[in-house]
């Protein structure tokens, strides 16, 4: 197949790259500017720069014609807080952008398309007590740009939305989304104090073969649920202690009402600023702290992903992260990717 990506030099999008060339696929890949200092891409990769929201119509579809599939690993994620409502910021990357090139993507007769998504949109299905899309602005866009995109899918268009959980794997000059929890553990001193719960996850390298996997054989219009490591926090914290040069760092697990104390507080600080987070803070306590588990045989196995080094990818992720701590080096934030 001949694909074209968006997001095709960010972390997730490079290493699917490398996974469906090393296929036998063609990619083509529309980034936005500039590569991470260090980062290697595949070569076999044609990588061209620009912003896809800012072509016109005609533009961006000359740019998709003659590929048979395409791969959208660009976006913004929870992280990003704003003026309410923040739900309109995330409409405009997550949905509208991603609607437009799915629109396109039909008209000049592309077969096969892939969303990375996120894994709320799993537990919004699971979990229909938790009221995950009343409460969470970033998790409604995601249900909507699932809905949206499954929306396009028919006899001639295959559109797979794969729901990502924790990923972990590093790009050279490019800033890992772990150093916010680095930063956090080490302002913690001599205990590391953390909820209840877990998380499930997988590496790089593991989404790069779920992607490849998902072009080559949905079928329709579909959701995959991805997870293939499950872990519980102190399982994930003491693997993060190993890395940072703290193996013997106690780990201390919070009952529930102080997490959501400490919510509260965060909750305020937001309305005092004017600001709205994406993931309500008190709310979601309820996801936080509880086992966010997702079992490999509900897509992985399917899509091919196979077993990776988990450790070793964690490993680089914190150790890189320790490093532009540490030498306040210059990188490009994962956001927006």
């Amino acid at each position: 197949m001949k694909v074209f990506m968006i997001g095709g030099t960010g972390l997730i999008g490079s290493v699917a790259a490398e996974e469906l060339i090393n296929r036998g696929h063609q990619v083509s890949c529309l980034s936005l500017p500039p590569l991470p200092s260090g980062s290697v891409l595949p070569k076999d990769m044609n990588v061209e720069f620009g912003n896809f929201m800012e072509m016109s119509d005609d533009e961006l579809k000359q740019k998709m014609q003659g590929f048979d599939a395409f791969v959208f690993a660009a976006g913004i994620d929870e992280r990003i807080t704003g003026p309410a409502p923040i739900y309109d910021l995330f409409k405009k990357f997550n949905i509208d952008a991603l609607e437009r090139i799915l629109k396109f993507a039909k008209e000049v007769g592309l077969k096969h398309a892939v969303v990375c998504g996120s894994y709320f949109t799993y537990f919004e299905r699971v979990r229909p007590k938790d009221e995950l899309y009343k409460w969470h602005p970033y998790i409604r866009s995601r249900v909507d740009q699932l809905n949206m995109s499954l929306s396009f899918a028919d006899e001639n268009f295959d559109v797979a939305v794969l729901e990502l959980p924790y990923i972990f794997g590093t790009q050279p000059g490019r800033k890992p989304v772990w150093v916010f929890l680095v930063e956090m553990l080490l302002k913690m001193g001599k205990k590391t104090m953390y909820p209840k719960g877990g998380t499930t996850m997988l590496t790089v390298k593991q989404v790069g073969q779920a992607i490849a996997g998902a072009l080559e054989k949905n079928k329709g219009g579909n959701a995959y649920p991805i997870g293939y490591y499950n872990m519980k926090w102190p399982e994930m914290l003491k693997i993060f202690h190993k890395y940072m040069g703290v193996p013997d760092r106690k780990i201390i697990t919070l009952p529930t009402f102080l997490i959501k104390m400490s919510a509260r507080k965060t909750l305020k600080e937001h309305i005092k600023a004017n600001l709205e987070p994406g993931l309500h803070p008190v709310k979601f306590t309820s996801l936080q702290c509880s086992d966010q588990f997702i079992d490999k045989s509900l897509a992985c196995d399917f899509l091919g992903v196979q077993d990776d080094d988990i450790e070793a990818a964690i490993a680089e992720s914190v150790k890189l992260s320790m490093e532009i701590i540490n030498k306040n080096l210059e990188v490009i934030d994962m956001k927006g990717e």
